[in-house]
């Protein structure tokens, strides 16, 4: 039987010891949070120690934290006109994001089509802050307006210059969201720190079960006045139905786990990274790894040879055991061309050849040896390939 190996952690990060435990406790209560009885007081506290876990990682107060289903729905939830500060009312008419967001960013949440701008990135995969910068200009004294912006891109892993697209967004009497789904866990994520007025999580992404993610506040005196999810005041009227309690019982867990090995893991992640990536321009001199020049997460390399097509590269490392992907994981496991590469100013062709390879805490040196013994091969057929066509023409 072949050995797998598990290098796809930016699409879902395998389940923690930690979480599991959680849960599996959790299965067992049956009490529903919002009752008063002695079971619903039980559900209800661990709900109430998963948000202090969560709200630790990133250095927020525990009553920041809005449980949703997802990084997706608490995307959506940030995302809207409807945004109060400091009792002021009027909603935000326009939103800007930068060109590498995740698709239920750049889709825009609950603005109008027509409200929704786009802000391109460098060649290195980077938001143009001078650009951002010069919009924001541009639209001063046209009402109020949101920006949101990823804290680490999911396909390149290049961190995103936050604080400082903060500065510029606040200077201009706006509002800034951080899509911190892939940073959180993986590298600082503080709130404070960001300067970010909200700011979205996801659980799977960092250890904890799927189907659960949260939304920051990073102000007090922020409020979505128009909640995604009407009905009951579960999550203090930001967000109705009965809470997840399994799902965030577990996500607490794995909040609690990542913060407690955060620096060693990253560490340890970014040493074997060096070592991929040595070994991928040894096999493949040709290979262009994206987004190099910039600060990456420690785990992530998005990497590409000439003439090496993605659907071919997946298919047969997964022969070989290996399981990475082409990117994004959000696309319906389909092998698409990517709006990253393509904001980024990568040829096409090039751009249609990206594997990313992502690792986790406790991918081991042995794994990395099987990705590199099953991208020779690979590289081998490629090149044996290349030479009979040339063979043929001429």
């Amino acid at each position: 039987m072949v050995e797998r190996v598990y290098l796809d952690w930016n699409a879902t990060a395998p389940l923690r010891p930690e979480a599991r435990a959680a849960a599996t406790v959790a299965l067992d209560m049956v009490g529903n949070p919002s009752s008063v009885h002695g079971e619903g007081r039980a559900a209800r506290r661990v709900v109430e120690q998963a948000r202090a876990a969560v709200a630790g990682l990133v250095g927020a107060k525990a009553d920041a934290v809005i449980f949703t289903s997802g990084g997706t729905e608490a995307n959506v939830l940030a995302l809207t006109p409807t945004i109060n500060v400091a009792g002021d009312k009027a909603p935000r008419g326009q939103l800007l994001v930068s060109a590498i967001e995740h698709p239920s960013v750049r889709a825009g949440g609950r603005f109008s089509t027509g409200a929704v701008e786009e802000i391109p990135v460098t060649a290195a995969g980077v938001a143009d802050l001078a650009a951002l910068e010069r919009r924001l200009a541009a639209l001063a004294g046209s009402g109020r307006l949101l920006v949101s912006l990823m804290h680490a891109n999911n396909e390149t892993g290049v961190v995103q210059p936050i604080a400082a697209a903060a500065d510029l967004v606040h200077a201009a009497g706006g509002l800034l969201h951080v899509d911190a789904v892939q940073s959180a866990g993986k590298i600082a994520c503080d709130i404070n720190a960001l300067g970010a007025d909200l700011l979205t999580l996801s659980a799977h992404k960092l250890g904890g079960p799927k189907g659960v993610g949260a939304l920051v506040i990073g102000r007090a005196e922020l409020h979505i006045a128009d909640p995604l999810l009407k009905g009951g005041g579960q999550e203090r009227g930001a967000r109705a139905g009965t809470e997840n309690v399994v799902g965030i019982a577990g996500f607490g867990a794995a909040a609690e786990a990542a913060a407690r090995g955060l620096a060693d893991d990253a560490a340890r992640m970014s040493s074997l990274r060096e070592r991929l990536e040595a070994g991928l321009k040894a096999v493949s001199p040709d290979a262009v790894i994206f987004g190099a020049t910039a600060e990456r997460l420690p785990n992530t390399t998005l990497v590409a040879v000439p003439g090496l097509k993605a659907e071919t590269a997946l298919i047969a490392l997964d022969l070989d055991g290996v399981a990475v992907s082409s990117g994004s994981a959000c696309s319906s496991g389909k092998v698409t061309p990517s709006h990253v590469l393509a904001a980024m100013g990568v040829e096409a062709g090039l751009a249609r050849g990206a594997i990313r390879v992502s690792l986790g805490p406790v991918t081991t040196e042995n794994e990395i040896g099987v990705f590199l013994r099953a991208w020779t091969k690979l590289a081998k057929g490629l090149s044996k390939g290349s030479n009979t066509r040339r063979g043929l023409a001429a």
